[in-house]
């Protein structure tokens, strides 16, 4: 233990009660558990079989448990439990399977076999087509979280009166006969893995006491991460015993969107009066600068426990703060700065990352990486091209330019739905095979009549017809008002309406789609000229006056997805600048980070300034900041486009609670003086790396 400051110490020889250990970013925690864990084992006398470490990430465990293997040095460590939650749940439904009425090789239900378990009950129900699957396995999601079974929602909803009171009712019910169908099909969803247990634990204190005697010590990671029904499980497991150890943060709870709760590290000295404290405080990955920043941001939030993170790293550079007039801007400004630092600096790409709040954010920063040839990845996000909206679109548009793509003919002849069945289908397709020719071709032939006949012949001949004319007016040059027609005959932003788990849920989706119209506009305009010319040489095609045709600008959105799913399998082990989201960064770091826009209704987000839960907006944005180790820089613009519209914007108030001393501000207008010496340093970088003498990691 030598390794370990004094609290850290402490925090691993203190066994005589519960122990709260409060820890701030980069405070060493994870050593702390790992050093605990081998401390109760080879000092205190407990056997391995008898402890229990849980945490959220298949990852941090398997880290955790190698850590504490090279701890032990080879000593017998057979029967600790180092696990997730839903590992632990996982085993205690196994071991108990006969008391909890299930049978052997019960299966666990993904998101998809949940939803369409829900389709089907809605379907029956109500004779709908269940396009409010998502959505109600999201709030059924919601009440296990919050430890709130089938008759406690229906008590809920039954409390008051109203359409919203019926509508809960019936959403209630609907809790009830899901769950029913689960047992009948010998299946539990993954919620059901912490739920059954904690349900077992209080109906039969026989069992719970049994499992209390082989769980004898019980540690848990990111405890600020916890929701009601893991804390159930958790205090249930410790009993009067005791015999705990959690560690956590409040300042990084993040995850209230998905039932996180923070206040369960305050309630731990409610349901243990004897329960002691100790903070980490000393920072072992920031500059003190960066920290400073961290610490009075925070400050504004309510605390039952302060903490101020210090560094003995030296005190830092001062923070920047990027101002462009539109997003785009913000993008070329961001990626020239990164670019200029890392020749002027020398290290890796992989040293930078930029963090912003949504996925939608990266788009622009993913094409001003692209166009300046710094390699990128994303992390903790899906790429652009993944997305179901993206793919639709794409699909759509494939089949304009090429009606012998029976894979895009198959994923949106009956998107949205347009009454184009299975069945017809596949009497279409066998004709095809018949007749050696595309889906798209076969629907056109007299002789499929005597196949399909009636209304699903009408129905196939109305979309193929529509489709032949659409393509028609895209090779008389009218491109992008093809690319609108398309989307506005289909009605896809109310199928997207119709079909997501909420309003806010189809909005994104929306976007993406929009981003994507956007991108192609783009890819029109006589900045492109050059790029124009090499797609349309991709399909043999010429291109219309003022930019390419449909058919390129199809072609390189295609190639730049085959090229990113390629390179998907290695995207870890690529040398790049980190592309993720806030959320995703959390437990990361790197030496240089930029937050990207810093603005009202971004960060804070406008869903949360609706709501009210500005606190965890600002626990968010001091997540991010602590994930800088040596520079950091914000970046915020004047107007940005959302929605298809250009919308003023306002810088975030979460700017004017920093250090106002620690900033350096940098107006819009670009320095002459600056822009000519980031120009120079990138010419000569690009020199040194043609002569073969470039900074290292470059």
């Amino acid at each position: 233990m030598s390794d370990l400051n004094p609290r850290q110490r402490a925090a691993v020889r203190y066994i005589d009660g519960p122990l709260l250990v409060l820890a701030g970013a980069g405070s060493g925690k994870t050593r702390v558990i790992t050093q605990k864990i081998a401390y109760l084992i080879r000092e205190c006398g407990f056997g391995p079989r008898h402890i229990a470490a849980v945490t959220f990430t298949n990852k941090a465990a398997r880290e955790m448990k190698a850590r504490v293997g090279q701890l032990l040095k080879g000593g017998d460590s057979r029967g600790l439990r180092v696990s997730t939650f839903h590992t632990l749940g996982l085993d205690i439904i196994r071991q108990e399977l006969k008391l909890l009425g299930y049978k052997p090789g019960f299966s666990i239900y993904d998101n998809q076999d949940s939803v369409a378990l829900l389709k089907e009950l809605m379907h029956r129900a109500f004779g709908d087509d269940g396009n409010q699957g998502e959505r109600m396995l999201w709030r059924i999601s919601r009440w296990k979280n919050a430890f709130i079974t089938p008759e406690g929602a229906l008590q809920e909803a039954q409390g008051g009166g109203g359409d919203a009171d019926v509508q809960a009712q019936t959403a209630a019910r609907l809790y009830a006969e899901y769950n029913h169908h689960l047992k009948t099909y010998n299946a539990v969803d993954f919620d059901d893995l912490i739920m059954l247990p904690v349900l077992l634990f209080r109906e039969q204190p026989e069992v719970l006491e049994r499992w209390q005697n082989r769980l004898r010590y019980l540690l848990v990671d990111e405890y600020q991460d916890t929701n009601t029904t893991q804390y159930q499980l958790v205090r249930l497991l410790v009993g009067a015993r005791g015999a705990l150890t959690v560690v956590g943060d409040d300042d990084q709870s993040i995850y209230a969107w998905r039932g996180a709760q923070p206040e369960n590290l305050s309630l731990l000295a409610d349901d243990y009066p004897g329960l002691k404290v100790i903070k980490l405080e000393q920072n072992y990955r920031s500059m003190g600068r960066i920290l400073k920043v961290a610490n009075q941001l925070i400050g504004n939030n309510p605390h039952v426990f302060d903490k101020a993170l210090w560094s003995e790293l030296g005190y830092g550079d001062p923070i920047r703060v990027l101002r462009a007039a539109t997003d785009e801007d913000e993008a070329e400004k961001v990626v020239t700065r990164l670019r200029h630092h890392k020749f002027t600096k020398g290290g890796r790409y992989s040293d930078y990352a930029i963090l912003y709040r949504g996925n939608h954010q990266s788009r622009l920063f993913e094409r001003a990486l692209r166009e300046n040839d710094i390699p990128y990845h994303l992390s903790g996000g899906t790429s652009f091209f993944a997305y179901s909206e993206v793919k639709d679109i794409m699909a759509y548009l494939r089949l304009l330019v090429n009606p012998d793509d029976d894979n895009a003919f198959l994923r949106i002849v009956n998107t949205p739905r347009r009454e184009i069945g299975p069945a017809t289908i596949e009497k279409l397709a066998a004709y095809a095979r018949e007749r050696a020719v595309s889906l798209f071709e076969a629907s056109f032939e007299l002789g499929l009549e005597q196949h399909l006949n009636g209304r699903p012949l009408a129905r196939l001949r109305e979309f193929t017809d529509w489709v032949n004319r659409l393509a028609e007016r895209a090779a008389g040059g009218e491109v992008m008002a093809t690319v609108h027609d398309v989307i506005r005959d289909i009605r896809y932003e109310a199928w997207l309406a119709d079909n997501a788990r909420d309003d806010k849920a189809a909005a994104r989706r929306m976007e993406n789609v929009l981003e994507l119209v956007a991108w192609m506009e783009r890819m029109g305009g006589r900045e492109d000229e050059a790029e124009s010319g090499a797609g349309a040489a991709l399909n043999g095609v010429g291109q219309e006056a003022g930019g390419p045709d449909l058919a390129a600008r199809v072609a390189k959105l295609t190639l730049m997805d085959v090229l990113e799913r390629q390179e998907e399998e290695d995207k870890e082990s690529r040398e790049g600048v980190h592309l993720m989201t806030l959320h995703a960064a959390k437990g990361l770091e790197f030496p240089h980070v930029f937050m990207v826009g810093m603005e009202e209704e971004l960060l804070p987000h406008r869903t949360a300034m609706a709501e009210d839960t500005i606190e965890e907006e600002r626990r968010l944005c001091y997540v991010g900041i602590t994930r800088a180790q040596r520079t950091l820089t914000f970046s915020l613009v004047s107007r940005r486009r959302r929605y298809g519209e250009t919308i003023d914007c306002e810088p975030s108030r979460f700017l004017d609670e920093l250090p106002e001393d620690d900033l350096d501000w940098e107006g819009a207008q670009r320095d002459p003086e600056k822009r000519r010496e980031e120009g120079e340093s990138a010419l000569a970088g690009l020199r040194g790396l043609l002569l073969g003498n470039g900074p290292a990691g470059g």
